[in-house]
């Protein structure tokens, strides 16, 4: 466990002139605040500064706004003494850690930008056998920093994916299907509450609040530190295998073979059907994953029977492996991510989902439209109690992610409006239209309860205890 803290309290200005601050939007005089507020372990950057891109830069170039201020916090304390301040003059924020998702607004602002960059400690506890990572790192990273323990945690299954968007929106893994979501893997999470206070929230401290985090995404707080359980680690032997066009067919068919007969839980699975407008075709690839060094025979023959145009399948450790995904191949880009949740993969809803990515593919000024199917086991929501998401955990649905990638702005309505018109087609085929959808590909105009289900109430409930005074949702994101 973490110690205690003792804030140090910032001294607002006279009342009436904080509502006069409030109502003209003094973001800079915020900024100012801020700086001559906290201690010198954290930090703000303003336009024209060295290190101010970097607080404000994402992954997909959509969801990067020009900010009045970068403030990097170095310390719980200093991000409670800026959340006191934002909350008292009311000033848009957005809080940023690996900076990764699509949805514009959500970890963006053109007021002030908190970037988590300098919590980026990994500290791994044998003896507890768990890991606090702090909340500005990327997965990568983590992984990097556990290996020489022979130990891993429940992560993201790609380069450049930050830390907290999983903890806190649910997190799909290599590692699911034998342990579960990366929230159900979490045991305490270090939380700077709306007022500005520090506390560590676990199940026996505060019950509700940790179901609240536990894929209740930013509403509660900013977490500043995560503590996770940690799983032995070997080396494991996968990679990815790319097929011409014109082997759809036979992927469609190997990956409903597998999605409905594969029963080892070490053995995982993403098959993504790419648009490339460079090509006009469509190409299928599949992200093959094993947690160990050698798999056993039958588990993934169907695939490797299947002619290939490039194979790359090895036994490497567990970090190298993320390295080999192809996700940051679109860096800078502009993008959008929108989805479905599904039970099953069937051979005629894998047509469906080629049908959806040709279709947009050549209907889009897009430079890449992306397909991904996720096939999971149905326990994968056994291995933990009950959370914000999902909603239910007794149904074992999956996601499909729907990417699109251009280049000009202004293309951005086209894309989100055939984001929205693929996903109501396929959820329309995939036999449980009411599921509910994973937060972290979620579109942006996504309702509450297509993501959290009967959650709703309770979760609105708790937000009003936690946030009285609603200073996160001074911050983008999906909003009780």
């Amino acid at each position: 466990m973490f110690s205690s803290y003792r804030l140090r309290r910032w001294s607002p200005p006279p009342w009436p002139v904080v509502a006069q601050l409030a109502t003209e939007g003094n973001t800079t005089v915020a900024c100012e605040q801020i700086a001559t507020s906290v201690s010198p372990a954290s930090a703000v950057y303003y336009p024209g500064t060295l290190p101010y891109p970097r607080g404000v830069t994402h992954w997909a170039s959509s969801s990067s706004q020009n900010a009045t201020c970068s403030f990097e916090p170095g310390t719980a304390e200093d991000l409670g003494i800026a959340l006191q301040i934002i909350g008292a003059l009311r000033t848009p924020f957005a809080v940023k850690g690996g900076g990764h998702t699509t949805n514009p607004g959500f970890s963006s602002t053109t007021g002030i930008q908190i970037a988590m960059f300098r919590f980026s400690d990994v500290v791994y506890d044998s003896q507890a056998q768990t890991a606090t990572i702090g909340a500005g790192l990327t997965w990568d990273a983590v992984y990097a920093a556990l290996e020489p323990h022979a130990v891993n945690v429940v992560g993201a299954r790609g380069p450049g994916v930050g830390v907290s968007g999983l903890c806190l929106g649910g997190g799909y893994s290599y590692l699911t299907n034998q342990y579960g979501l990366t929230i159900d893997t979490v045991e305490t999470y270090e939380l700077v509450t709306p007022d500005g206070n520090v506390k560590n929230v676990s199940k026996e401290s505060d019950a509700d609040l940790f179901f609240g985090l536990r894929g209740g995404l930013n509403n509660f707080g900013i977490v500043t530190r995560f503590t996770l359980q940690t799983f032995p680690q070997t080396q494991v032997w996968g990679g990815f295998i790319s097929y011409t066009p014109d082997q759809v067919e036979k992927v469609n068919q190997a990956t409903a073979d597998f999605a409905a007969n594969t029963t080892d839980p070490k053995a995982a699975l993403l098959i993504t059907y790419d648009y490339f407008a460079s090509r006009k075709s469509l190409a299928p690839s599949a992200l093959i994953f094993y947690n160990a060094p050698t798999p056993p025979p039958g588990v993934f023959d169907e695939f490797l029977a299947i002619p290939a145009l490039v194979t790359n399948l090895t036994t490497l450790s567990f970090s190298a492996l993320i390295k080999t995904s192809m996700a940051n191949a679109t860096y800078g880009s502009r993008a959008i991510f929108n989805t479905i949740s599904g039970l099953e993969y069937s051979k005629s809803f894998l047509d469906t989902i080629v049908n959806e990515t040709t279709f947009w593919g050549k209907s889009l000024d897009a430079e890449f439209v992306s397909y991904v199917v996720e096939p999971f086991l149905p326990s994968l929501y056994t291995h933990a109690s009950s959370s914000a998401f999902p909603p239910t955990r007794s149904k074992g649905i999956t996601p499909l992610k729907i990417y699109y990638s251009w280049a000009n702005e202004t293309s951005d309505d086209s894309m989100h409006d055939a984001a929205r018109q693929s996903a109501s087609t396929l959820s329309a085929q995939s036999g449980v239209s009411d599921a509910a959808r994973y937060p972290n590909y979620a579109m942006y105009d996504t309702p509450l309860e297509s993501i959290y289900g009967h959650n709703v109430a309770r979760l609105r409930d708790l937000k009003t205890q936690v946030d009285p005074t609603n200073v996160m949702g001074l911050a983008g994101g999906f909003k009780f």
